[in-house]
Parts: C-alpha cells; structure tokens; sequence
C-alpha cells in the first residue's frame, strides 16, 4: 500500500486590487450593513450590495474585501468579497497583508 503524500493543497485567494481594501468585520448592524475595520486604520460602515445579499453570509471576525464609495465620502463601502475558510485567511498573514490587523485575531 502507498501513503498519500503530503502535498499542499494549491488555493486561489483574491487579493485587493485597485481601490479594494481588506477588513475584519466587527459588529453587524441590522439589514445588510455591518461596521468594518479596515486594513488602512479606519472604520466604515458597509453594506451587502443586493446581487451578493442572498449567497453572501457574513459573521463577525470575518475577513471580507470591501470597496470605499467614491461619493458620500470615504466612511462607507460595499462588502465585495468574503474570504472563506481559514487557508485563504493564512495565506493573506503568509503574504503580508494583513500584517496591520494582526492584533485583531
């Protein structure tokens, strides 16, 4: 008989690109908004935009992907994407970004 070998497992993982940041979700608000510490040291308050609000469930500690609003000022956002499970969440610390969060976990 033959052992499985101990290959790691390859992932995908998103990575924030252009005006994306990363956040840890801290408190849900009611309705789809739910207030977010971000990865560049401030608080928005973020909602679930309407084509996500059915497959998207968000807890609090978790890690998501959201995008500021150009308008209306920099304190508010969308939630564009959850990372899920905790191997895409090492593979974020792996890399570095989420170096400024890490006293959150």
């Amino acid at each position: 008989m033959s052992q499985p070998s101990e290959e790691p497992q390859m992932i995908r993982v998103r990575i924030p690109q252009g005006k994306e940041i990363l956040g840890i979700v801290q408190q849900r608000l009611g309705g789809s908004r739910m207030r977010v510490l971000c990865l560049d040291g401030k608080e928005r308050i973020c909602r679930i935009p309407g084509r996500l609000r059915r497959e998207l469930w968000v807890r609090e500690n978790d890690v998501i992907l959201i995008e500021p609003w150009a308008l209306g000022g920099d304190d508010k956002g969308d939630v564009v994407y959850k990372y899920r499970g905790k191997a895409e969440v090492e593979f974020l610390k792996k890399k570095g970004y989420l170096k400024n969060l890490e006293n959150e976990f």
